[in-house]
């Protein structure tokens, strides 16, 4: 096996990842091990040092990565889990191109296939920051079922890696975003998210998310899994992963959630949850779009509001090879759509939402739109996390 300085990494790192310092938090790999394929999310290229263009590592290359006193403890995890189902969940130390050591941790489940075995694995890898060289300062697993009682992490500290967890995978904008952002005006999304934290106890497993598509489409999308936790949040992560690259390939929302639920039934761990996707057209101002078990957007138009028409959809997990339906809906010049998460506010969300109407229709952005929805439900200790996306048709 080469060494972590070998030929296989570039002389230089690329830009922005040098200092010894990635850029980015966290980032996000499938390893499908009926292809052979490896993909890497762009920010796990930039926690590594490595260019897209050589390429996301495989699991036979990704030890030589590590600090050679590390590598037993990746390949532990990975045999658990290919062997055993496992979920990963442990630490190493990385060499970067630039030399710098980092501690990595990282958590990941895999996919089955239908006779039990693992088929891919799906993980999150999140940066801790810098290490040194030297006798393994890292736990060899996070897992209390394999590690001594004493050694469990602070409850604390699991509130602390669940939310920071959070919010490296959540999106990176702050304030208003254009999309697409080649699009005329009149034909483009103005979009403006929150995430409203719990007060208190561990993160839990929202998410909201707006990205631009191939062909000038538009995705938009909120949803959340049961529970709370840095179990949770990772599987949250991985959810999101996997709703950026389907869309990314094409997939319509509705086969997007089909195969979406798949994922959650085929986990080591079986999860419940609810989402919302979107489509959005700019040259005919259509969008496209199919739930799960969620609450259907709310169209705000002349001072009115209503819920979408829903298509029918079971939630997450809930059962094996459901099908999703998706409806269609026409955005006219300045209407504002508004998705959110259940943790809102309860049974009473979406009346209070439907009082903005007067509010949304005076306001000028997207951003406008967004700070009347944190004034009327960002003021009060929230027991639940909850996600607010709102997106505002060009005018």
């Amino acid at each position: 096996m080469p060494s972590p300085l070998s030929a296989n990494r570039p002389a230089t790192a690329p830009p922005g990842g040098g200092g010894g310092a990635p850029g980015p938090r966290a980032g996000s790999a499938e390893w499908n091990f009926l292809t052979d394929e490896a993909l890497w999310s762009e920010e796990l290229f930039e926690l590594f040092g490595r260019r897209p263009a050589e390429g996301a590592l495989t699991l036979d290359e990704l030890p030589s990565w590590l600090l050679p006193q590390d590598t037993p403890v990746l390949t532990a995890m990975i045999t658990g889990c290919l062997v055993d189902g496992r979920p990963i969940d442990g630490e190493f130390r990385i060499v970067r191109t630039d030399g710098a050591v980092r501690r990595i941790h990282m958590m990941g489940e895999p996919v089955l296939d239908p006779d039990g075995c693992a088929a891919s694995l799906w993980a999150v890898l999140r940066d801790l920051g810098a290490a040194r060289r030297g006798p393994v300062e890292v736990p060899a697993t996070r897992d209390p079922a394999h590690r001594p009682r004493s050694a469990a992490a602070p409850r604390a500290e699991q509130h602390r890696l669940a939310a920071e967890l959070q919010e490296a995978v959540l999106p990176p904008w702050r304030g208003a975003l254009r999309l697409p952002q080649c699009a005329p005006s009149a034909g483009a999304l103005e979009v403006a998210g929150h995430h409203l934290a719990a007060a208190g106890g561990p993160a839990g497993g929202d998410w909201y998310d707006a990205l631009e598509l191939p062909g000038g489409r538009t995705l938009l999308t909120a949803g959340g899994l049961a529970g709370r936790g840095v179990a949770t949040a990772s599987a949250m992560a991985m959810l999101l992963g996997a709703v950026r690259g389907m869309a990314v390939s094409g997939a319509e929302p509705g086969p997007l959630l089909g195969w979406l639920n798949h994922l959650l039934e085929a986990s080591a761990q079986p999860a419940l949850g609810t989402a919302v996707c979107c489509r959005y057209e700019p040259d005919s101002g259509t969008l496209l779009w199919s739930r799960a078990g969620h609450p259907a957007p709310l169209l705000f138009r002349d001072g009115t509001a209503r819920a979408l028409r829903q298509p029918e959809g079971v939630p997450l997990g809930a059962v094996a090879d459901a099908a999703y339906t998706q409806s269609e809906e026409h955005l006219r010049p300045g209407d504002v759509l508004l998705l959110h998460t259940e943790g809102l506010a309860g049974g009473t969300c979406e009346e209070r939402l439907r009082g903005l109407a007067p509010r949304f229709a005076a306001a000028t952005g997207a951003q406008e739109c967004l700070r009347a929805v944190l004034e009327e439900f960002g003021g009060r200790q929230r027991e639940d996390d909850a996600c607010v996306l709102v997106a505002r048709a060009g005018s």
